[in-house]
């Protein structure tokens, strides 16, 4: 017997059939729009991952913290095991191509639990990221302000800047997922056209350039620790921050064509791509600085300025800054977009106080309007604490690691752990899976110790490492709200079926 088949099947293109009928397998009903393609999906998480933005942001933390050396180095081999990293997540990503990403990776292979504290991990890093990446853009924007007309930069302006931003970048995502696409397409060119004028413009226009040695071997320590290796392990915090949110592309999966592989591939290139533009982008800035001291104490607030102001004058310095700062608002766009589809995804397992609000998607535009809001609203609340600590701002970078660098690895453990049991999806790492599994895992374990430890000493309430009490509090309230919405709490095992399987797994019914 033949069948109707109704105009608007035919005219879906089969590769989003495909992916519609996958994302009903496991577990949810597909409301959001998949109007993005391949390119628009690593240019997420490129954006996310933003050189012009974690490198720029702090690099005066690198100054002192290893310095040059460190920098360098660092880049290179934090890079590497990034890498290991991403291709790992990427490997589970193409089997779970869904919005809730990581924690729904975790949850379907480890349990309900596994899930629940693997996304309150990753909801802290990517609100995290939000704060950071915004208040870095806010910090050159004062920087810029004060180039250009000479206004100086105090705490108070520099969150009134924040705020606009992150203003602008909420009305950017309620127009939809079309628009962060094409933002984000743009932000790719920027950014390696951006990285291209800076290093060229830093190469021959200055008359004097720091030796090669410098730039690869000078070691700065203004920590007050005297141990080098506890040194330069707390200085590669400019590197992993720089290299986080490249779960972007995994969490945009339900609105990309053929998600399965090309939110995989969107992982694995963003990383490449960034680890190859930032190294280019660390030695042109250091290659280029002509006062070490007065670059680290820079009145404009921001090292990278100076050096900019030094080497090319103030017309050149202040034309650059503006090419970093657009840099960084495509890089803040695309965040608040990856983390409001976490939000949004939580809430719809129920994991979120108030889920029934933030779970609401826009008829007209098919964009989770409500979570866009909160993701904002958080990410101003953590930078609160800038308006009256100098270290602030470092504690928030930290805060982006610390929640969001366990939640990686978490999913590829539990792959690692299910074995054979795992069913990978079309992209596969095949016999490779084990050793950069497990090569990814061990590093996440042990950068993850490292950014719990204080980055400067003596210990003061302005120098203390706040994000091991983020991460705390973090761990304390979702162990607390477990208990409030664990009947209500899991992921799907098919569209339009009960969750009363894993309810009496847990013991619940």
């Amino acid at each position: 017997m033949s069948r109707t088949v109704p105009v608007d099947e035919i005219r879906r293109p089969a590769v989003a059939q495909d992916e519609e009928a996958r994302l009903r397998e496991l577990g949810y009903q597909p409301v959001l729009a998949r109007r993005m393609g391949g390119f628009g999906n690593f240019a997420i998480s490129f954006s996310v991952i933003s050189v012009l933005s974690g490198c720029m942001t702090l690099y005066g933390f690198g100054l002192g913290t290893g310095g040059p050396a460190v920098m360098m180095w660092g880049w290179a081999g934090v890079g590497l095991f990034v890498l290991c990293v991403g291709l790992a997540l990427a490997e589970v990503t193409s089997a779970y191509p869904t919005s809730g990403a990581l924690y729904y990776m975790a949850d379907r292979l480890g349990g309900r639990r596994w899930g629940w504290y693997t996304g309150w991990l990753n909801l802290l890093g990517l609100l995290g990221a939000i704060a950071g990446i915004d208040y870095g853009a806010a910090l050159f924007t004062g920087a810029f302000l004060n180039l250009q007309w000479g206004i100086a930069p105090t705490a108070g302006s520099t969150f009134l800047i924040f705020l606009a931003i992150l203003l602008l970048h909420a009305v950017l995502n309620l127009f939809g997922v079309r628009l962060v696409s094409v933002l984000n397409s743009i932000s790719v060119w920027w950014h390696l056209a951006g990285v291209a004028l800076i290093v060229g413009a830093l190469a021959f226009v200055p008359d004097r350039h720091q030796s090669v040695g410098f730039v690869f071997t000078e070691f700065v320590n203004d920590t007050g620790w005297a141990n080098p290796f506890y040194v330069a392990a707390v200085g590669l915090l400019l590197a992993q921050y720089t290299f986080s949110g490249y779960d972007a592309s995994a969490h945009l999966s339900e609105e990309t064509s053929n998600a399965s592989v090309s939110a995989a591939k969107g992982i694995v290139r963003a990383i490449w791509v960034s680890w190859i533009a930032g190294f280019a982008l660390l030695a042109g800035l250091t290659f280029a600085i002509q006062d070490y001291a007065g670059t680290q104490n820079s009145a404009t607030g921001v090292p990278p300025a100076q050096i900019l102001l030094d080497a090319l004058g103030s017309g050149g310095a202040t034309a650059l800054l503006l090419v970093v700062i657009v840099a960084q608002l495509f890089c803040g766009n695309a965040e608040v977009a990856a983390a409001s589809r976490m939000v949004f995804a939580f809430s719809r397992d129920n994991a979120l106080p108030g889920s029934a609000l933030w779970r609401k998607v826009s008829s007209r535009t098919q964009t989770p309007v409500p979570a866009v809001w909160l993701a904002v609203g958080v990410a101003a609340l953590l930078a609160v604490p800038s308006l009256y600590s100098a270290t602030a701002y470092g504690a928030v970078t930290a805060i982006n690691v610390i929640g969001i660098t366990p939640a990686y690895a978490i999913p590829i453990y539990l792959r690692l752990r299910a074995g054979d049991r795992f069913t990978p999806g079309p992209w596969s790492l095949g016999r490779w899976s084990r050793p950069i599994g497990w090569t990814a895992v061990i590093w996440v374990a042990v950068v993850t110790v490292i950014f719990c430890l204080p980055q400067k000493s003596p210990v003061t309430v302005d120098s203390m490492n706040y994000a091991v009490i983020a991460l705390t509090v973090v761990l304390v309230l979702a162990s607390v709200w477990w208990y409030v919405a664990r009947r209500s709490y899991g992921t799907p095992r098919a569209y339009g079926t009960a969750r009363e399987e894993a309810e009496i797994a847990e013991g619940i019914v």
